[in-house]
């Protein structure tokens, strides 16, 4: 297992789009952030507090969020692409394996990744708006759920390739999944469309990020069914992969 989770470390690293997406994800959150957070300092309404300071500062996640889904389609779709998969499948035959592999390494960079970008961003913005007083659990809070929010993504998105194999099909479902359809659902009317919304794909998962409750989702809660959905992708995927010829 040791030089399947060398070979794909080596296969992340190396190529060139994982760099420029991770590069993607650290600039937007940090950028956002100083956006964000210099335009609502010049609020006439006075001093923010900490917790809005922080929450002002995380708004770049909404658009780093799709970054992350990006590069784990790109983890397995190019392979499929280019035929490497073909190779790498002789090198390793047991498919799971594999995949396990890649699961593997793409969660422990993004889970690195992610946690720099969500603490330089909260950095940034804390330092623009200068609120009163913060507390570091409120930092800590915020840095982990961004971090296992963006991490989550991710591996989304790789489920998603997994299944796909096509890559820009699978980008299109985790554009769709992620970014479009939720807010579609919160638009749905009556007590079923609520329903809906709460429990669709990334509403909930943002729970975390923000320490919020919604109905009867509270933000640990909220994550777990936003990680059910991704399972679905990862299991889905990996059934088909199984199955289907490379």
């Amino acid at each position: 297992m040791i030089d399947i989770l060398r070979s794909e470390w080596t296969k992340i690293r190396s190529v060139r789009s994982t760099v420029w997406t991770l590069a993607v994800t650290a600039v937007l959150m940090t950028g956002m952030s100083a956006l964000i957070s210099a335009a609502s300092k010049n609020n006439p309404g006075g001093p923010l507090l900490a917790e809005q300071a922080i929450t002002m500062s995380l708004t770049g996640i909404l658009f780093t969020q799709l970054a992350m889904a990006t590069l784990g389609v790109l983890v397995i779709s190019s392979e499929y692409r280019t035929g490497g998969i073909r190779t790498s499948l002789m090198a390793v035959p047991k498919r799971m394996s594999l995949l396990t592999g890649k699961f593997f390494v793409f969660t422990v960079t993004s889970l690195i990744v992610s946690a720099v970008a969500a603490a330089a961003a909260i950095g940034v913005g804390l330092a623009i708006t200068q609120p009163p007083s913060v507390a570091m659990g409120d930092v800590a809070r915020a840095v982990l759920g961004s971090t296992l929010y963006l991490t989550a993504c991710g591996v989304f998105g790789l489920g998603l390739g997994t299944l796909v194999r096509h890559t820009p099909g699978a980008l299109v479902s985790a554009i769709a999944l992620i970014l479009v359809l939720p807010q579609v659902a919160n638009q749905l009317p009556g007590q079923w469309g609520k329903t809906v919304a709460e429990y669709f794909t990334t509403n909930p998962g943002l729970l975390i990020v923000m320490d919020q409750s919604s109905g009867s989702l509270g933000p640990w809660s909220g994550f777990g069914v936003y990680l059910g959905w991704v399972a679905v992708a990862v299991i889905v995927g990996a059934v088909l992969m199984q199955r289907r010829d490379a």
